[in-house]
Protein backbone atom coordinates (compact mmCIF):
# COMPACT_ATOMS: atom_id res chain seq x y z
CA UNK A 1 0.00 0.00 0.00
CA UNK A 2 2.71 2.26 0.34
CA UNK A 3 3.04 2.59 -3.66
CA UNK A 4 -0.87 3.66 -3.56
CA UNK A 5 0.17 5.75 -1.32
CA UNK A 6 2.78 7.72 -2.90
CA UNK A 7 0.76 7.70 -6.07
CA UNK A 8 -1.89 8.89 -4.45
CA UNK A 9 0.02 12.03 -3.28
CA UNK A 10 1.40 12.36 -6.64
CA UNK A 11 -2.09 12.61 -8.07
CA UNK A 12 -3.06 15.12 -5.54
CA UNK A 13 0.61 17.29 -6.08
CA UNK A 14 -0.96 17.37 -9.68
CA UNK A 15 -4.19 18.72 -8.55
CA UNK A 16 -2.68 21.29 -6.64
CA UNK A 17 -0.04 22.65 -9.16
CA UNK A 18 -3.05 23.10 -11.65
CA UNK A 19 -5.05 25.24 -9.18
CA UNK A 20 -1.67 26.96 -8.36
CA UNK A 21 -1.27 27.97 -11.93
CA UNK A 22 -4.45 30.71 -12.35
CA UNK A 23 -3.37 34.21 -12.49
CA UNK A 24 -4.59 37.53 -12.29
CA UNK A 25 -4.27 40.49 -13.98
CA UNK A 26 -4.70 43.77 -13.08
CA UNK A 27 -5.11 46.73 -16.22
CA UNK A 28 -4.95 50.55 -15.83
CA UNK A 29 -7.89 52.80 -16.21
CA UNK A 30 -6.22 55.45 -16.76
CA UNK A 31 -7.29 57.99 -19.95
CA UNK A 32 -4.82 59.57 -21.78
CA UNK A 33 -6.80 63.21 -23.63
CA UNK A 34 -6.30 64.23 -26.93
CA UNK A 35 -3.79 67.25 -27.18
CA UNK A 36 -4.82 70.83 -28.35
CA UNK A 37 -2.25 73.10 -29.77
CA UNK A 38 -3.03 76.56 -27.87
CA UNK A 39 -1.45 78.48 -30.44
CA UNK A 40 -3.52 80.61 -33.03
CA UNK A 41 -2.74 78.82 -36.06
CA UNK A 42 -3.78 80.43 -39.45
CA UNK A 43 -5.92 77.77 -41.46
CA UNK A 44 -3.41 77.96 -44.78
CA UNK A 45 -0.71 76.50 -42.24
CA UNK A 46 -3.53 73.50 -41.48
CA UNK A 47 -2.50 70.48 -43.36
CA UNK A 48 -5.45 68.31 -44.66
CA UNK A 49 -5.43 65.08 -43.68
CA UNK A 50 -6.71 61.50 -45.45
CA UNK A 51 -6.71 58.38 -43.49
CA UNK A 52 -6.66 55.30 -45.52
CA UNK A 53 -8.88 52.56 -45.36
CA UNK A 54 -6.90 49.72 -43.20
CA UNK A 55 -5.31 46.80 -43.88
CA UNK A 56 -7.14 44.19 -41.78
CA UNK A 57 -3.91 42.79 -41.56
CA UNK A 58 -5.55 38.65 -42.48
CA UNK A 59 -2.24 37.79 -44.54
CA UNK A 60 0.25 38.19 -41.84
CA UNK A 61 -1.91 36.91 -39.04
CA UNK A 62 0.30 34.19 -36.35
CA UNK A 63 -1.71 30.50 -35.36
CA UNK A 64 -2.88 31.96 -32.24
CA UNK A 65 -4.19 35.45 -33.31
CA UNK A 66 -5.63 33.85 -36.00
CA UNK A 67 -7.75 31.29 -33.73
CA UNK A 68 -9.40 34.16 -32.19
CA UNK A 69 -9.71 36.19 -35.31
CA UNK A 70 -13.26 36.52 -37.42
CA UNK A 71 -12.53 38.00 -41.36
CA UNK A 72 -15.70 39.12 -41.46
CA UNK A 73 -15.34 41.32 -38.14
CA UNK A 74 -11.81 42.17 -39.10
CA UNK A 75 -12.64 43.13 -42.29
CA UNK A 76 -15.69 45.61 -40.88
CA UNK A 77 -12.92 46.77 -38.33
CA UNK A 78 -10.83 47.39 -40.99
CA UNK A 79 -13.40 50.68 -42.13
CA UNK A 80 -14.72 51.43 -38.30
CA UNK A 81 -11.02 52.13 -37.10
CA UNK A 82 -9.53 54.40 -39.50
CA UNK A 83 -13.03 56.04 -39.11
CA UNK A 84 -12.33 56.60 -35.60
CA UNK A 85 -9.02 57.93 -35.86
CA UNK A 86 -10.28 60.02 -38.63
CA UNK A 87 -12.71 61.84 -35.85
CA UNK A 88 -9.66 61.59 -33.09
CA UNK A 89 -7.93 64.29 -35.68
CA UNK A 90 -10.59 66.23 -36.49
CA UNK A 91 -11.37 67.34 -32.90
CA UNK A 92 -7.92 67.93 -31.81
CA UNK A 93 -8.48 70.77 -34.22
CA UNK A 94 -4.66 70.54 -34.95
CA UNK A 95 -5.30 69.82 -38.32
CA UNK A 96 -7.73 71.06 -41.31
CA UNK A 97 -10.10 68.51 -43.03
CA UNK A 98 -9.77 65.09 -42.12
CA UNK A 99 -11.12 62.97 -44.67
CA UNK A 100 -11.27 58.83 -44.68
CA UNK A 101 -10.51 57.96 -48.21
CA UNK A 102 -11.93 55.68 -50.39
CA UNK A 103 -8.38 55.30 -51.80
CA UNK A 104 -5.08 57.05 -52.89
CA UNK A 105 -6.68 58.62 -56.10
CA UNK A 106 -6.96 62.32 -54.28
CA UNK A 107 -3.55 63.75 -53.09
CA UNK A 108 -3.99 64.96 -49.36
CA UNK A 109 -1.48 66.70 -47.72
CA UNK A 110 -0.78 63.96 -45.18
CA UNK A 111 -1.79 60.32 -45.82
CA UNK A 112 -2.43 57.56 -43.04
CA UNK A 113 -1.72 53.77 -43.49
CA UNK A 114 -3.13 51.38 -40.68
CA UNK A 115 -2.93 47.78 -40.32
CA UNK A 116 -4.86 45.77 -37.41
CA UNK A 117 -2.67 43.41 -36.27
CA UNK A 118 -5.47 42.60 -33.52
CA UNK A 119 -8.36 42.81 -32.39
CA UNK A 120 -10.25 40.60 -29.81
CA UNK A 121 -11.97 42.98 -27.15
CA UNK A 122 -9.51 42.69 -24.83
CA UNK A 123 -6.81 44.36 -26.85
CA UNK A 124 -6.13 46.00 -29.85
CA UNK A 125 -2.90 46.27 -31.71
CA UNK A 126 -2.14 48.43 -35.17
CA UNK A 127 0.91 49.71 -37.02
CA UNK A 128 0.60 53.38 -38.44
CA UNK A 129 2.04 54.48 -41.12
CA UNK A 130 2.31 58.36 -42.13
CA UNK A 131 3.35 60.27 -45.58
CA UNK A 132 3.35 63.42 -46.89
CA UNK A 133 2.14 64.64 -50.01
CA UNK A 134 6.06 65.16 -51.04
CA UNK A 135 6.79 61.26 -50.20
CA UNK A 136 8.21 62.09 -47.13
CA UNK A 137 7.93 59.17 -44.68
CA UNK A 138 6.74 60.57 -41.37
CA UNK A 139 7.26 57.92 -39.36
CA UNK A 140 5.55 53.97 -38.55
CA UNK A 141 4.82 52.92 -35.33
CA UNK A 142 3.01 50.05 -33.40
CA UNK A 143 -0.13 50.82 -31.02
CA UNK A 144 -1.50 48.34 -28.51
CA UNK A 145 -3.87 49.03 -25.96
CA UNK A 146 -5.35 46.46 -23.32
CA UNK A 147 -8.50 47.15 -21.50
CA UNK A 148 -10.20 45.93 -18.57
CA UNK A 149 -13.96 44.63 -17.99
CA UNK A 150 -14.67 48.71 -16.84
CA UNK A 151 -14.20 49.48 -20.35
CA UNK A 152 -17.74 47.60 -21.36
CA UNK A 153 -19.82 49.88 -18.40
CA UNK A 154 -22.16 51.52 -20.03
CA UNK A 155 -22.05 54.77 -19.27
CA UNK A 156 -17.97 54.26 -20.11
CA UNK A 157 -19.04 53.31 -23.65
CA UNK A 158 -21.45 56.40 -24.22
CA UNK A 159 -18.99 58.65 -23.74
CA UNK A 160 -15.41 56.77 -25.45
CA UNK A 161 -14.92 54.09 -27.69
CA UNK A 162 -13.54 51.32 -25.58
CA UNK A 163 -10.11 51.96 -27.25
CA UNK A 164 -10.15 55.31 -27.57
CA UNK A 165 -6.57 56.03 -25.76
CA UNK A 166 -5.25 54.09 -28.79
CA UNK A 167 -6.57 56.70 -30.97
CA UNK A 168 -5.25 59.59 -28.63
CA UNK A 169 -2.17 57.93 -29.07
CA UNK A 170 -1.79 58.31 -32.11
CA UNK A 171 -3.48 61.80 -32.66
CA UNK A 172 -0.60 63.09 -29.75
CA UNK A 173 2.36 61.57 -31.30
CA UNK A 174 1.53 62.95 -35.14
CA UNK A 175 1.13 66.61 -33.79
CA UNK A 176 4.10 65.97 -31.65
CA UNK A 177 5.90 64.77 -34.78
CA UNK A 178 4.85 67.57 -37.25
CA UNK A 179 5.59 70.57 -34.45
CA UNK A 180 9.60 68.73 -34.11
CA UNK A 181 10.01 68.26 -37.70
CA UNK A 182 7.71 70.22 -39.95
CA UNK A 183 8.27 74.59 -40.17
CA UNK A 184 5.80 77.08 -41.68
CA UNK A 185 7.46 77.14 -45.38
CA UNK A 186 7.50 72.91 -45.52
CA UNK A 187 4.04 73.09 -44.15
CA UNK A 188 3.17 75.74 -47.71
CA UNK A 189 5.06 73.60 -49.85
CA UNK A 190 3.41 70.08 -48.69
CA UNK A 191 -0.16 71.87 -49.61
CA UNK A 192 0.95 73.28 -52.84
CA UNK A 193 2.60 69.86 -54.04
CA UNK A 194 -0.73 68.43 -53.05
CA UNK A 195 -2.58 70.57 -55.49
CA UNK A 196 0.13 70.05 -58.54
CA UNK A 197 -0.08 66.25 -57.49
CA UNK A 198 -4.39 66.48 -58.18
CA UNK A 199 -3.79 68.84 -60.91
CA UNK A 200 -1.73 66.06 -62.47
CA UNK A 201 -3.84 63.51 -63.02
CA UNK A 202 -6.03 65.36 -64.97
CA UNK A 203 -3.89 67.54 -67.20
CA UNK A 204 0.01 65.87 -66.67
CA UNK A 205 0.95 67.83 -70.29
CA UNK A 206 0.24 70.92 -68.28
CA UNK A 207 1.58 70.85 -64.98
CA UNK A 208 4.19 67.55 -65.14
CA UNK A 209 6.88 70.41 -65.39
CA UNK A 210 6.27 72.19 -61.92
CA UNK A 211 7.91 69.05 -59.48
CA UNK A 212 10.80 67.45 -59.50
CA UNK A 213 11.87 64.26 -57.42
CA UNK A 214 15.25 65.05 -55.39
CA UNK A 215 17.89 62.76 -54.67
CA UNK A 216 16.40 62.29 -51.37
CA UNK A 217 13.41 60.47 -53.53
CA UNK A 218 10.70 63.53 -52.29
CA UNK A 219 8.85 65.90 -54.42
CA UNK A 220 10.05 69.28 -54.69
CA UNK A 221 8.47 72.66 -56.57
CA UNK A 222 10.83 74.16 -59.18
CA UNK A 223 7.87 76.72 -60.71
CA UNK A 224 4.23 77.42 -59.89
CA UNK A 225 1.46 78.47 -62.44
CA UNK A 226 -0.17 82.15 -61.80
CA UNK A 227 -3.07 82.26 -59.63
CA UNK A 228 -4.96 83.73 -62.52
CA UNK A 229 -3.99 81.15 -64.77
CA UNK A 230 -7.48 79.53 -65.96
CA UNK A 231 -6.07 76.07 -65.83
CA UNK A 232 -5.39 76.29 -62.44
CA UNK A 233 -8.71 77.69 -61.79
CA UNK A 234 -10.35 74.83 -63.18
CA UNK A 235 -8.56 72.45 -61.80
CA UNK A 236 -9.13 74.24 -58.12
CA UNK A 237 -12.87 73.87 -59.05
CA UNK A 238 -12.93 69.94 -59.83
CA UNK A 239 -10.54 69.19 -56.86
CA UNK A 240 -13.84 71.33 -54.63
CA UNK A 241 -16.37 69.24 -56.22
CA UNK A 242 -14.02 65.98 -55.77
CA UNK A 243 -14.03 66.96 -52.41
CA UNK A 244 -17.78 67.25 -52.59
CA UNK A 245 -17.94 63.76 -53.35
CA UNK A 246 -15.59 62.73 -50.71
CA UNK A 247 -17.84 64.37 -47.63
CA UNK A 248 -20.41 62.50 -49.27
CA UNK A 249 -18.50 59.55 -48.72
CA UNK A 250 -17.93 60.83 -45.14
CA UNK A 251 -21.79 60.18 -44.91
CA UNK A 252 -21.48 57.12 -45.95
CA UNK A 253 -19.21 56.05 -43.34
CA UNK A 254 -20.18 57.75 -40.53
CA UNK A 255 -23.80 55.63 -41.38
CA UNK A 256 -21.92 52.71 -41.09
CA UNK A 257 -20.15 53.18 -38.22
CA UNK A 258 -23.28 54.21 -36.55
CA UNK A 259 -25.31 50.85 -37.88
CA UNK A 260 -22.24 48.87 -36.31
CA UNK A 261 -21.67 50.43 -33.50
CA UNK A 262 -24.23 49.15 -31.53
CA UNK A 263 -23.62 45.06 -32.59
CA UNK A 264 -20.11 45.88 -32.79
CA UNK A 265 -19.56 46.79 -29.12
CA UNK A 266 -22.28 44.00 -27.88
CA UNK A 267 -19.65 41.60 -30.28
CA UNK A 268 -16.56 43.29 -28.49
CA UNK A 269 -18.06 42.86 -24.80
CA UNK A 270 -18.48 38.84 -25.51
CA UNK A 271 -15.48 38.73 -27.37
CA UNK A 272 -13.88 40.15 -24.28
CA UNK A 273 -14.97 37.14 -21.95
CA UNK A 274 -14.62 34.94 -24.45
CA UNK A 275 -11.11 35.80 -25.01
CA UNK A 276 -10.40 35.38 -21.18
CA UNK A 277 -12.41 32.37 -20.78
CA UNK A 278 -10.52 30.49 -24.22
CA UNK A 279 -7.09 31.97 -22.89
CA UNK A 280 -8.07 30.24 -19.12
CA UNK A 281 -9.67 27.14 -20.77
CA UNK A 282 -6.57 26.71 -23.28
CA UNK A 283 -3.70 27.31 -20.33
CA UNK A 284 -6.29 24.38 -18.15
CA UNK A 285 -5.97 22.41 -21.02
CA UNK A 286 -2.79 22.58 -21.19
CA UNK A 287 -1.54 21.74 -17.54
CA UNK A 288 -4.19 18.70 -17.86
CA UNK A 289 -2.72 17.33 -20.76
CA UNK A 290 1.19 17.44 -19.06
CA UNK A 291 0.16 16.49 -15.55
CA UNK A 292 -2.14 13.73 -16.67
CA UNK A 293 0.65 12.86 -19.40
CA UNK A 294 3.26 12.88 -16.42
CA UNK A 295 1.17 10.78 -14.21
CA UNK A 296 0.39 8.10 -17.25
CA UNK A 297 3.99 7.86 -18.08
CA UNK A 298 4.94 7.44 -13.99
CA UNK A 299 2.59 4.98 -13.95
CA UNK A 300 3.37 2.55 -16.23
CA UNK A 301 6.51 2.66 -15.58
CA UNK A 302 5.35 1.63 -11.66
CA UNK A 303 3.11 -1.25 -13.22
CA UNK A 304 5.33 -2.41 -15.55
CA UNK A 305 8.75 -2.56 -13.43
CA UNK A 306 7.11 -3.08 -9.97
CA UNK A 307 8.42 -6.17 -7.98
CA UNK A 308 5.30 -6.77 -6.27
CA UNK A 309 1.31 -6.40 -6.30
CA UNK A 310 0.96 -3.54 -4.30
CA UNK A 311 3.37 -1.26 -6.81
CA UNK A 312 1.27 -2.58 -9.79
CA UNK A 313 -1.60 -1.84 -8.08
CA UNK A 314 -0.45 1.78 -7.29
CA UNK A 315 1.08 2.16 -11.38
CA UNK A 316 -2.67 1.27 -12.28
CA UNK A 317 -4.21 3.56 -10.14
CA UNK A 318 -2.03 6.60 -11.74
CA UNK A 319 -2.54 5.32 -14.86
CA UNK A 320 -6.16 5.69 -14.13
CA UNK A 321 -5.72 9.32 -12.55
CA UNK A 322 -3.27 10.14 -15.21
CA UNK A 323 -6.24 8.98 -18.42
CA UNK A 324 -8.68 11.16 -16.44
CA UNK A 325 -6.49 14.09 -16.33
CA UNK A 326 -5.74 13.70 -20.66
CA UNK A 327 -10.01 13.16 -20.67
CA UNK A 328 -10.64 16.86 -18.94
CA UNK A 329 -7.92 18.03 -20.84
CA UNK A 330 -9.78 17.11 -24.15
CA UNK A 331 -13.19 17.91 -22.50
CA UNK A 332 -11.74 21.55 -21.89
CA UNK A 333 -10.61 22.10 -25.49
CA UNK A 334 -13.79 21.42 -26.76
CA UNK A 335 -15.53 23.31 -24.46
CA UNK A 336 -13.33 26.30 -25.84
CA UNK A 337 -14.08 25.24 -29.38
CA UNK A 338 -17.64 26.22 -28.43
CA UNK A 339 -16.41 29.65 -27.49
CA UNK A 340 -15.05 29.94 -30.91
CA UNK A 341 -17.99 28.97 -32.21
CA UNK A 342 -20.02 31.72 -30.69
CA UNK A 343 -17.67 34.38 -31.70
CA UNK A 344 -17.95 33.09 -35.76
CA UNK A 345 -21.50 33.34 -35.06
CA UNK A 346 -21.25 36.69 -33.86
CA UNK A 347 -19.70 37.81 -36.53
CA UNK A 348 -21.39 36.49 -38.87
CA UNK A 349 -24.50 38.24 -37.51
CA UNK A 350 -22.34 41.64 -37.26
CA UNK A 351 -21.18 41.29 -41.14
CA UNK A 352 -25.34 41.36 -42.11
CA UNK A 353 -26.54 44.24 -40.11
CA UNK A 354 -24.00 46.75 -41.04
CA UNK A 355 -23.46 46.24 -44.85
CA UNK A 356 -24.31 49.61 -46.77
CA UNK A 357 -26.75 50.14 -49.71
CA UNK A 358 -26.56 53.39 -50.84
CA UNK A 359 -25.20 56.67 -51.45
CA UNK A 360 -27.13 60.18 -51.95
CA UNK A 361 -25.60 63.31 -53.85
CA UNK A 362 -26.98 66.67 -54.43
CA UNK A 363 -28.73 65.21 -57.97
CA UNK A 364 -28.87 61.82 -57.97
CA UNK A 365 -28.69 58.72 -56.40
CA UNK A 366 -26.23 55.99 -56.16
CA UNK A 367 -26.65 52.64 -55.17
CA UNK A 368 -23.21 50.88 -54.22
CA UNK A 369 -23.45 47.73 -55.88
CA UNK A 370 -19.71 47.80 -55.90
CA UNK A 371 -17.49 48.05 -53.50
CA UNK A 372 -16.87 52.41 -52.39
CA UNK A 373 -13.51 52.26 -54.09
CA UNK A 374 -15.53 51.40 -57.55
CA UNK A 375 -17.83 53.95 -57.11
CA UNK A 376 -14.85 56.39 -56.36
CA UNK A 377 -13.36 55.02 -59.64
CA UNK A 378 -16.67 55.95 -61.67
CA UNK A 379 -16.47 59.56 -60.02
CA UNK A 380 -13.47 60.12 -61.19
CA UNK A 381 -14.42 59.31 -64.87
CA UNK A 382 -17.10 61.92 -64.11
CA UNK A 383 -14.95 64.80 -62.91
CA UNK A 384 -12.31 63.81 -65.70
CA UNK A 385 -15.37 64.20 -68.25
CA UNK A 386 -16.18 67.32 -66.76
CA UNK A 387 -12.98 69.31 -66.84
CA UNK A 388 -12.63 68.53 -70.21
CA UNK A 389 -15.46 69.75 -71.02
CA UNK A 390 -14.57 73.26 -68.98
CA UNK A 391 -11.38 72.85 -70.72
CA UNK A 392 -12.48 73.11 -74.25
CA UNK A 393 -14.61 76.13 -73.64
CA UNK A 394 -11.48 77.99 -72.77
Amino acid sequence: MRFLARNTIGFLMVAAFLSACATHTVKSTSYTPVIQDSQNVPEDLLLDVGVAIFDPGLDDMDDDVEELTNPQIRVAESRYAPFLLAETLQRSANWGIVRLMPNASSPMDLYINGTILESNGESMAMRIEVIDSTGRHWYTKLYDQEISQFSYDPSQRQQNDPFQILYNNIANDLLAWKKANIDEDEIMEIRMISEILFAQRFSPEVFDDYLIQNRDGYLEIISLPADSDPMLSRIRDIRERDFMFIDTVQDYYATYVRQMRLPYDSWREQSYYETITLRELEASARRRFIAGAATVVGGLAAATQGSNYGTAIGGAYAVGAGAYLLKSGFDKQAEARIHMEALEELGQSLENEVAPQVINLDDRTITLSGSVDEQYEQWREILADLYAAEVGQL
